[in-house]
């Protein structure tokens, strides 16, 4: 599959013809949601994500048969500046690990029966440091972009993105400060553990490369301050959007990711939940910037699409409910 763009304005334009959630579905999902033999509202929160996935799914009564997940991996140059407390060679090895089945997400994965994708991007050529001069041009966030994409299976019914790079928090974080504004500290985190002094150079590299890279759209500040990695799950989740996929958000690199759509164009993020909140300081802010409560609070940081690959069973579950629930009627029950 070719990707339906190849400049950031097209790319633009994709995300302002996006197609919205069907009407009609809603309704029947509203409908039969009042006809469940159950009171009104005593499901809580798995209500709203049943009929919230139907609606984007097309049919009142739908199921999930089909999750993906997908990792994407990529190297960033600031990492020359000492912000990991982990070399860049652990992504190529961690790679290794997912295609080898050893880590978390292929785990959970499994156990969600969501099939599991890896994509590695140029991991011998990382970006360029953001503190001198933009991550990527333009060709280099087109092509990451694309790769997101292309990787969606369009026969899936779900889908969750995960990602692997050492110093992505700080690229992520980059891009929620150039965002949303506030002080670097309010952004920056202890990522894969760095000890107070490498919070503050964090947060110093966090600050230089937002001053540096100031102005633009989402993308322009995804192009500038972001990674491969992140620029393939900003992909990844506009590509479901054009298939009327529904998006289950991991951590705090994802929601970076997918916070440079919202900011490109208002509601694209309409097909998205928050799967859980991570113990990344800054995740929390982030998701109420976007107005997404998350299903799960579990303290988990890993990243690797892992808290969104536990939510596809909560909201199974929550599917699962609305489509096999009997009705009143259906039940002999006396609906009061």
């Amino acid at each position: 599959m070719t990707a339906a763009f190849s400049t950031l304005a097209e790319f633009r334009a994709i995300l302002a013809a996006a197609p919205a959630s069907d009407a009609k579905a809603l309704g029947e999902a509203q409908e039969r949601n009042g006809q469940l033999t159950k009171p009104p509202g005593a499901l809580g929160r798995l209500e709203d994500m049943a009929i919230w996935y139907a609606s984007w799914r097309g049919t009142g009564r739908p199921s999930i048969e089909a999750p993906q997940v997908i990792v994407f991996a990529g190297n960033h140059g600031v990492t020359a500046q000492g912000v990991s407390a982990f070399p860049a060679e652990v992504t190529e090895q961690m790679v290794m690990n997912f295609q080898h089945g050893g880590a978390a997400i292929n785990q959970l994965s499994k156990a969600a029966g969501a099939s599991m994708d890896v994509h590695a991007l140029s991991l011998d050529t990382p970006t360029a440091d953001f503190t001198q001069v933009p991550a990527m041009d333009e060709a280099g966030v087109i092509e990451a972009l694309q790769t997101g994409w292309n990787a969606v299976d369009d026969s899936a019914d779900l889908l969750v993105v995960g990602e692997m790079g050492i110093g992505n928090t700080t690229s992520a974080a980059a891009i929620v400060h150039a965002l949303y504004g506030g002080d670097a500290e309010d952004w920056v985190g202890r990522g894969t553990g760095v000890d107070d002094d490498g919070l503050a150079l964090k947060a110093r590299v966090v600050r230089d490369g937002v001053a540096l890279h100031a102005g633009g759209d989402g993308l322009d500040t995804l192009k500038r301050l972001g990674g491969r990695e992140l620029a393939a799950m900003a992909g990844a989740i506009a590509r479901a959007r054009s298939l009327s996929i529904p998006v289950i958000m991991d951590g705090f690199i994802c929601t970076a990711a997918a916070a440079t759509l919202a900011a490109t164009e208002n509601g694209a993020l309409d097909h998205v939940i928050a799967g859980h909140v991570s113990a990344e300081s800054a995740h929390a802010a982030v998701l109420e910037h976007l107005g997404k409560e998350p299903i799960l609070s579990l303290g988990m940081r890993l990243g690797e699409g892992s808290g969104g690959a536990l939510a596809i069973n909560i909201l199974k579950s929550a599917v699962a409910c609305h489509s096999g629930m009997a009705t009143f009627a259906e039940a002999g029950v006396s609906d009061a």
